[in-house]
């Protein structure tokens, strides 16, 4: 769709018409009355957009142009049919913003403020849009209405991260923002996110992004990611990244899975299992604590915390190789456990649970300070298996 770059052609005609709901100046166009675009209509604002009237039966086109920045404000939330945003330094929400029919982006991005969730650009009865990239998208929340499947051109500066839900969740409104920020340092949250928080299904949380997504309905989420995700830093293989999410009434971050994913380490996407998004305050990626290895589960995470979960370092199936020994080294290669015959029962008396074995420099009995180690298993006639833990108290 090339750009309509249409105005008033008869500002005076039109303020004489109108003179009772709007008062145009140089800085801005006032409604504080009730207008409408009507069919076959089209309106372009070269100025800021101030609505404190009626402005949402709109069936017309209406554009944004400016070569600098333009800004919406008011007290009401003006409802576009057909809307088309050439804004070069952007166009800023103080107000919602509703589209019906059909949204462009061409030029700029649309800043809504992160602080106020409900200001946002609502995409009412499945609206579609067009032209969103890295420096096309909005910058802030997004909101849906509609009956189906919805990705949103959200982002955060000149990064485009969408996010999708399913159909049903659209229908009651959903709204979601991308930020590229540390959950463990958010600048527009009143809480923080402690990226080593988390359940004993998981093994890490990224540091380096995180979307809120609020809806009561429930559905699949699917997550983006691109280099600037730094992915490897979490997985060495796509199936160990989850979808997680911090849990409101936990205060920790639990595993939301992995249905399927695509792409590869540096851009992809990922499906989450059905959840409430009402349930979590944000979510991100995560990577799982276990490894498949043929005919062996191997869980590398150990919370030696007296919970019943996770209390000892776990490989089931080795049921099958009872000539086995585990060696665990800490970060140093300083071997701090060694065991012949090693099972798979939880809680195990052999079983590793955070504590050194007396080897080398580490005192026996020495509970290990939390960290990263490396296991390596040796079963008889098969070559070494070797990886990751952590340990977490």
């Amino acid at each position: 769709m090339s750009s309509r770059k249409n105005t008033l052609s008869n500002p005076i005609f039109f303020i004489l018409l109108f003179i009772s709901t709007i008062l145009v100046s140089q800085e801005a166009f006032h409604n504080f009355g009730n207008v409408q675009i009507h069919a076959n209509g089209q309106v372009g604002f070269h100025m800021d957009l101030v609505n404190d009237g009626t402005f949402n039966q709109n069936v017309g086109f209406t554009g944004f142009y400016n070569q600098n920045s333009l800004t919406v404000s008011g007290t009401s939330r003006p409802v576009f049919f057909d809307m088309e945003i050439d804004v070069l330094d952007d166009l800023f929400l103080e107000v919602p913003v509703g589209v019906t029919n059909f949204q462009e982006f061409t030029n700029g991005k649309v800043f809504t403020p992160r602080d106020q969730i409900n200001v946002s650009l609502d995409y009412i009865n499945d609206a579609p849009f067009l032209g969103e990239n890295d420096d096309r998208h909005v910058d802030g929340y997004a909101s849906i209405t509609g009956q189906l499947n919805f990705t949103f051109p959200i982002g955060d500066d000149f990064r485009h991260r969408p996010i999708s839900i399913e159909n049903q969740a659209a229908n009651n409104t959903a709204r979601a923002a991308y930020f590229f920020e540390n959950p463990n340092f958010p600048n527009f949250f009143s809480e923080s996110f402690d990226t080593n928080n988390f359940e004993d299904l998981l093994f890490g949380i990224s540091i380096f992004e995180f979307w809120d997504l609020d809806g009561d309905t429930p559905t699949r989420v699917t997550l983006t990611w691109d280099d600037n995700s730094n992915i490897p830093t979490l997985v060495d293989t796509l199936a160990d990244l989850r979808v997680v999410g911090w849990d409101n009434s936990l205060e920790q971050w639990v595993n939301l899975g992995n249905v399927g994913t695509t792409g590869n380490l540096d851009r992809g996407e990922i499906i989450s299992e059905i959840i409430l998004p009402d349930n979590y305050t944000i979510i991100t990626f995560g990577s799982s604590d276990k490894i498949l290895d043929g005919d062996l589960e191997i869980f590398t995470a150990v919370s030696p915390n007296g919970d019943g979960f996770n209390d000892t370092f776990i490989i089931q199936g080795l049921i099958k190789f009872p000539d086995n020994e585990v060696f665990i080294y800490n970060r140093w290669g300083v071997l701090v456990y060694q065991q012949k015959e090693y099972h798979e029962v939880q809680n195990t008396p052999k079983g590793f649970r955070g504590v050194s074995d007396g080897r080398a420099t580490i005192s026996k009995d020495e509970e290990l300070p939390v960290g990263t180690y490396y296991y390596v298993l040796n079963i008889k006639g098969e070559k070494d298996r070797a990886g990751y833990i952590y340990v977490n108290r």
